[in-house]
């Protein structure tokens, strides 16, 4: 008895080796890296509005001030847009606060290549760096700071409500807007059906925005999402044969 216990224990072991080790193997997703981060957009964040990842009012998309523009480094050409992101000042008692705070990818902060890396060109290639909202800042460091290191790690998104779809272009050039994005948070690919049709790639135009060039005026759509730890979530039926340009539409959630 005893032994044939033991067979089943080892038995367990070993088929739970490769499900920690898939877990733990997410890149970005448990080990803390180190960066540096400042901040920009004013105290109400007002300044952080639009952006190159196309969503617009931060306030009104649900994102409010706990948002972040990203060195080149580490924007992937937008492919980065809804990513979440857990900091801490790191190694700077004099400015550094307690505590940590996570944050969503909604802009690009730009390299200056007429300044030095270390001096004013902190989103310089290859630099990894975050520049916070000052509100997010705030909540790390100190104002008077202006610049701090910081870790940073990669964290799944919770988001308040579905994944949104908002239809903007006009006939034959449709994109649509996908905000509000749970878990890993940055699409990667996004297919799109219609009533007479089957699953069809959208392009990616800019920030999270995609491009379908065929004509879907009245038709029912559905959308097909993956987001870069290669889940896949489909929204059927998610926008009704009557849409309009301009609006919003809500789907299910990772």
């Amino acid at each position: 008895m005893a032994k044939k216990a033991m067979q089943i224990l080892q038995l367990l072991f070993f088929m739970l080796i490769p499900l920690a080790s898939s877990q733990g193997s997410r890149p970005g997703y448990d080990d803390w890296q180190t960066a540096h981060a400042t901040f920009y957009g004013g105290s109400d964040a007002t300044g952080t509005m639009g952006g190159a990842c196309g969503y617009g009012n931060l306030y009104s998309q649900g994102y409010g001030t706990r948002t972040a523009a990203l060195s080149t480094a580490l924007f992937n050409s937008g492919l980065s847009c809804g990513a979440c992101y857990q900091l801490r000042c790191n190694d700077d008692p004099k400015w550094c606060l307690h505590g940590d705070i996570t944050v969503t990818a909604t802009n690009l902060c730009p390299p200056n290549l007429a300044l030095s890396n270390d001096n004013g060109g902190w989103c310089n290639p290859p630099l990894e760096h975050f520049d916070l909202a000052e509100p997010a800042f705030l909540q790390i460091a100190e104002y008077r700071a202006g610049i701090v290191p910081v870790l940073f790690r990669r964290v799944p998104c919770v988001k308040k409500g579905g994944i949104r779809f908002t239809i903007n272009g006009h006939s034959y050039f449709n994109l649509v807007l996908i905000t509000n994005v749970g878990g890993a948070g940055d699409v990667q690919s996004v297919s799109i059906k219609w009533s007479r049709t089957g699953w069809q790639p959208m392009s990616r135009n800019w920030g999270q925005n995609w491009q379908s060039n065929s004509y879907l005026n009245g038709q029912t759509l559905s959308f097909k999402i993956t987001t870069s730890d290669g889940a896949t979530l489909i929204h059927n039926n998610v926008v009704p044969a009557g849409w309009q340009f301009g609006q919003t539409f809500e789907g299910g959630q990772f």
